[in-house]
């Protein structure tokens, strides 16, 4: 009653007093807040303060919170909170050439984070795409007598007074690295799949039609009907897929359908290399270090005159020449637990070339390749990189590998740059007394299986843990592998492992153990020749596996490792059938295969 008044006398006098309605709007606004304890937002909504009872959003408050920040749901990282005892492993080598690997799929679940994204624009070096920023608000921790677990503050966008919390269980998840897979694909199953594909393409049918795709067409023709040639003196045939010897002569073969291939790409392969992109992401080779394989190939294909064209009107495929281990040293934000901002870069890198130039649209990017050895190349290159052939060392069937189209990278761990066949090579087979050999980190779950059935177990079986620090450790390490007859190359947090093509560098015959896992090369080499594949279940039995070869097998499986070498070693001037042109002929071969007319 006494406001009413008041306002009566005002408009009486005609003077309004802004003053006095200020006040009274003030005073009203206190009473409010005295009689309910809590803000009314302009929306309606109503915000806690920080002394009452309870932090916690309701559910609705929760889902208009994840609307409004720029958050794509199904990519939002699980574990983002540092103290829930699930932080990033670092990706740090150690003497022996391990790596902490981070599993990709651990981070696709919101449930225990929201994180915002804002995506910068273009920068000042002249990048044609813009790049993309994960910014992390920090906000204070609020104790909570009555919860069980830590209340953390999630985090706000800036214009917004909103502060909100979120409870984490104590309860952790396991990471899908740190579990066997559900699902295994045996390598004859692989086997099935790669015959399939070969008979049926899977990629899209082209746009228009073009001249370069009338020639791998004619050239699957005759690499399909191979006449009987004299195999070349360099190849070791045995090693290779379909070699059938005609009436014993090892010189003459049925079909070496590798050689024609071979032949045929010398021939007519032309290659365009993108050149957006700017450093040090794109056009910056790495060549040292477990991600090397990425780095040699972009440096020899860049400066390849051979195979390389300035018109991309004359090229069969295109080169995407990214590096996935300079994508994460350049954009990752450490300790964000999310790579939404990776993706998001290469997304629109493609979507740059698609827009400037027209071939990634006429085939849906089925001519396109890239070469990636990071760990979390499949994950950064889902979706809009989805039909090109991807050249991965991370060749998981589990995690999107297409066999007969993707290409399975060999992971080779080069320790000096400038000579990349440093302490190449091996003992004979008679001056081999170590059955079995490992020594590493314990990355994952199988590493720990290992130790715990073989580790001081038996004298024939050297198991060990992650080997000391320093040279002479270092050089322990290659002495054993040198001295061994079989070279033990558990997975680690992802199927593949540097210990596959060092156990050949090393000439000791490779034991894989990696459920899932597509070996190198495995549209053209048999890997049964030179190397033993057991399942993972089957590491109780291990010994058991390795003593039922008879030494005349292992005799034979030992010089096919040393005629496989050739094709795993990095020249800095490539040499033919050398490991630069397997993986350029591999693309070129799965290409040829799934081809399609208009």
């Amino acid at each position: 009653m006494e406001i009413r008044s008041e306002l009566r006398k005002l408009s009486r006098s005609g003077k309004p007093t802004w003053a006095v309605l200020v006040a009274i709007l003030a005073l009203t606004h206190i009473l409010l807040l005295l009689s309910y304890g809590r803000y009314l937002l302009p929306d309606g909504r109503r915000l806690k303060l920080p002394n009452e009872h309870s932090a916690l959003m309701t559910p609705s408050q929760n889902a208009l919170l994840r609307n409004t920040l720029a958050v794509n749901v199904s990519e939002a990282p699980k574990g983002l909170l540092e103290n829930n005892g699930s932080g990033l492993r670092n990706e740090t080598e150690d003497d022996e050439g391990f790596v902490d690997i981070v599993d990709f799929e651990s981070f696709e679940d919101v449930n225990d984070s929201a994180i915002v994204k804002e995506v910068a624009g273009r920068s000042e070096s002249g990048s044609l795409f813009p790049s993309e920023k994960i910014v992390m608000q920090n906000v204070s921790l609020q104790s909570q007598k009555n919860s069980g677990g830590s209340a953390i503050a999630a985090p706000v966008l800036e214009n917004s007074s909103l502060i909100v919390t979120k409870k984490v269980s104590k309860k952790k998840k396991k990471m899908r690295c740190d579990l066997p897979p559900k699902t295994v694909t045996t390598i004859d199953e692989m086997n099935r799949i790669l015959t399939r594909h070969r008979r049926s393409s899977r990629a899209m049918r082209p746009r228009w039609s073009s001249r370069r795709d009338e020639e791998m067409l004619v050239a699957r023709k005759e690499i399909e009907n191979a006449p009987l040639v004299t195999i070349d003196r360099e190849l070791y045939p045995p090693i290779f897929r379909n070699c059938c010897p005609i009436k014993g002569n090892l010189d003459i073969f049925d079909s070496v359908i590798y050689l024609r291939s071979y032949e045929l790409m010398e021939r007519l392969l032309k290659v365009y290399v993108y050149k957006e992109g700017s450093r040090p992401i794109f056009h910056t080779p790495i060549l040292k270090g477990l991600y090397a394989s990425e780095g040699w190939f972009m440096k020899l294909m860049e400066g390849n005159k051979r195979y390389t064209v300035k018109d991309p009107r004359r090229a069969n495929l295109y080169y995407m020449p990214f590096s996935a281990r300079m994508l994460e040293y350049t954009l990752y934000v450490r300790n964000s637990h999310n790579r939404t901002n990776l993706r998001q870069f290469l997304k629109e890198y493609t979507e740059h070339i698609s827009s400037k130039y027209p071939f990634f649209n006429r085939t849906g990017g089925a001519d396109h390749f890239l070469v990636a050895c990071h760990d979390w190349a499949p994950y950064e290159t889902r979706h809009h990189m989805e039909h090109c052939i991807k050249a991965l060392c991370n060749a998981d069937v589990t995690a999107g590998f297409k066999i007969g189209r993707d290409i399975s990278l060999p992971e080779t761990y080069v320790r000096a740059a400038k000579n990349p066949l440093r302490d190449l090579g091996g003992k004979p087979p008679s001056q081999r007394r170590i059955l079995a050999f490992y020594a590493g980190s314990m990355h994952g779950y199988l590493r720990t299986i290992l130790l715990q059935h073989w580790k001081d177990k038996d004298p024939d079986m050297r198991i060990y843990g992650r080997m000391p620090l320093g040279v002479a450790s270092k050089m322990n390490y290659i002495e054993q592998m040198k001295s061994s007859k079989y070279c033990l190359c558990p997975k680690g947090y992802e199927v593949n492992s540097p210990r596959v093509v060092e156990s050949i560098f090393y000439e000791c015959v490779p034991v894989i153990i990696s459920d899932n896992f597509v070996p190198p090369f495995f549209e053209v080499l048999d890997w049964s020749a030179f190397s033993v594949i057991v399942a993972e279940k089957d590491i109780p039995r291990l010994k058991e596996i390795l003593m039922s070869i008879p030494e005349e097998k292992y005799v034979k499986m030992q010089m096919a490792v040393r005629k496989a070498q050739r094709h795993f070693l990095w020249h800095a001037k490539p040499e033919r059938y050398d490991l630069f042109h397997m993986v350029l002929h591999s693309i070129w071969y799965n290409r040829v295969f799934q081809v399609k007319r208009r």
